[in-house]
């Protein structure tokens, strides 16, 4: 088998470049592959990336380009500690790794300054959250993404949006996101994580990967309360319903990967709701679509999850929050209880959340003018609903929620002010569909 090997230079001649994706390619499969940021010696076994290493198809990793980067050396040992790259905006780093899942191990810090790094993967998903060190004190953590693409089969393909080509979470890179007050990356390793469990989301833009500011959903937040070893896929998209993501082949892509002891999160009502043809209606298509893709999830020994619909931020004159999805929850209620399938009742816990909030400061859990998308604050506390549905569900997959959760009541959510996810740094005028 090929070893990776050290290169210095981020542009190397073209034997070496060949030489160094086949390394790439083999390490991905079987071995992983090693990353050290910064000038200077780097450990054997380790590709150095300069802030001048830009990603291309010939070495098959690197920077995207656009954010000013640095490159600190603190030491001449050549130890993972002894150089950093940072930048005072978001940075990204991509590597050509194929589809899986991935262990992701990140080393950050700085000699002799502090650090503070928040790490998002693919399109947004939140994996570290604020990660300090102290002057001369640095943290190694590892946590599992998911990489996918479009394929399903021969000839078959997820039939993509034509704003979904450019997604970072349809491609065969992994990409990652550097940010917050002071980002220090001294060295990153990944490797396959084949036997990782895969939580599978399936629905609708309250669901998916937001590419972009100030839309976020409850499914890229919800990867930083699981540890390593756990990996979300979220193949929800914005617009969809049952109907028309069946149409699109994503539930069949979704079946082409998913493997026993894996999850499936469902969670669709609110395109669904506006489906007036003959016969459409909670309790009659929508029900029974929910019902096939629990039958094929069982059928693949995985474990389905039914969610509730979130709710609208819509108001009653006693500032309760009305009713905005007619039957549709107590569809997937009805359907649970019948099935004996887990429910996480995200509607019951997302009003007593808005109400809390109050009618006017609740409008700052959602995007701009917007009542249905929300932003990084509002599905932060969306995907804190949907790990306190687990573990009051008492799915195995709890033994997996990181040890610095605790447990959160809706109707108390977490300041406001003190909220510090960064944003990314691209932003978008026009809504999601569906709304």
């Amino acid at each position: 088998m090929l070893k990776m090997i050290s290169i210095r230079s981020p542009l190397p001649s073209v034997a070496a470049a060949i030489l160094l994706l086949m390394c790439l390619r083999a390490g991905a499969a079987e071995a992983g592959l090693k990353f050290q940021f910064g000038p200077g010696k780097v450990q054997p076994g380790y590709a150095q990336v300069l802030p001048t290493t830009l990603f291309s198809g010939e070495t098959g990793y690197g920077f995207e380009p656009g954010p000013w980067i640095t490159g600190v050396e603190r030491a001449k040992d050549g130890s993972l500690q002894a150089h950093f790259c940072t930048s005072k905006t978001p940075f990204f780093f991509s590597v050509d790794v194929g589809e899986g899942n991935f262990d992701v191990t990140v080393v950050t810090g700085d000699a002799k300054g502090e650090s503070t790094t928040t790490v998002k993967a693919e399109s947004r998903r939140l994996m570290l959250e604020s990660i300090h060190t102290a002057p001369g004190k640095f943290e190694t953590r590892t946590f599992t993404v998911n990489v996918r693409s479009p394929h399903i089969a021969p000839g078959q393909e997820v039939k993509l949006k034509a704003r979904e080509k450019d997604y970072l979470h349809w491609d065969n890179k992994l990409t990652l996101e550097f940010s917050d007050a002071r980002p220090c990356l001294c060295a990153l390793e990944i490797k396959p994580a084949p036997s990782a469990i895969t939580v599978y989301l399936a629905g609708d833009s309250t669901v998916t990967d937001q590419p972009r500011e100030p839309y976020n959903s409850w499914g890229q937040m919800l990867p930083r309360f699981f540890k390593q070893g756990v990996a979300v896929a979220n193949h929800a998209e914005s617009g969809e319903s049952l109907k028309s993501f069946t149409g699109a082949r994503r539930i069949d892509k979704i079946f082409s990967t998913i493997k026993e002891g894996d999850y499936l999160f469902i969670q669709f009502g609110h395109n669904d709701q506006k489906d007036k043809s003959r016969g459409a209606g909670a309790f009659t298509t929508y029900k029974d679509a929910l019902k096939r893709y629990v039958a094929r999830a069982r059928e693949a020994k995985a474990i389905p999850v039914l969610i509730t619909p979130v709710s609208r931020r819509s108001f009653g004159p006693d500032d309760k929050v009305a009713n905005n999805l007619g039957d549709f929850p107590d569809a997937v209620r009805q359907l649970a209880a019948e099935e004996n399938v887990p429910l996480i009742d995200l509607n019951a816990m997302s009003k007593p959340f808005y109400e809390a909030m109050g009618p006017d400061k609740s409008k700052l859990a959602f995007a701009p003018a917007d009542n249905t998308h929300h932003n990084n604050y509002g599905s932060y506390e969306l995907a804190k609903c949907i790990v306190e549905g687990i573990r009051s569900s008492k799915l195995e997959l709890a033994k997996f929620i990181v040890e610095d959760y605790k447990p959160f009541d809706p109707s108390h959510p977490d300041p406001l002010e003190e909220f510090k996810v960064p944003a990314s740094p691209k932003a978008e005028a026009a809504k999601p569909d569906g709304n």
